[in-house]
């Protein structure tokens, strides 16, 4: 895990800001894929890096994309309550409040029950969110994510759309592929 951490994080520096959508979406990815496990570390601890180089833009993109996987599926739960189990709703619930303060692990319960279909529908979602704010410019101060992390943002409205986008794509791709 050492090795693929190492790997993973001088690729990612080798990368730098130049392509800020092509970053927005590995950045996305990576954040969404294990939710919270080493993939997900790396992007995380590069975004907080940065914060010391005085880029706040990939942490930015990382705190947008980690909060989309447990909101989206919250609000999946929500918007087609008859697609879920009772349990699952619950765990609904308790993702979307995950979500509100940057945890991502509040995903792991559907992840665990359904991996096939949630782990792509979650990084599409943040995918989203993270290309999103990295096109708007947004900077986060702070090495953390979710909308805990508002006021030290910059351009907190294009964050707020950012986030709501990767939630509503996830909450809509999993209930589709949910479907099938």
């Amino acid at each position: 895990i050492a090795h693929l951490m190492t790997v993973l994080t001088d690729w990612l520096n080798s990368m730098g800001t130049g392509n800020q959508v092509l970053l927005g979406i590995i950045l996305g990815a990576m954040i969404a894929f294990d939710m919270g496990g080493p993939v997900n570390k790396v992007a995380f601890f590069f975004g907080a890096a940065m914060i010391k180089e005085g880029n706040y833009a990939v942490m930015g993109a990382c705190a947008a994309a980690i909060c989309t996987p447990p909101l989206g599926l919250g609000l999946a739960t929500f918007i087609n309550r008859g697609l879920w189990a009772e349990e699952e709703k619950e765990a609904g619930v308790a993702a979307f409040s995950m979500g509100m303060i940057g945890i991502s692990e509040g995903a792991i319960p559907f992840a665990a029950s359904d991996p096939l279909r949630v782990i792509p529908c979650i990084m599409f979602g943040s995918m989203i969110a993270s290309t999103i704010a990295m096109l708007g410019g947004v900077g986060n101060h702070a090495p953390h994510g979710g909308p805990i992390v508002l006021p030290v943002i910059d351009h907190k409205i294009m964050y707020c759309i950012a986030i709501i986008a990767g939630m509503v794509v996830t909450a809509f791709a999993v209930n589709t592929v949910k479907q099938l």
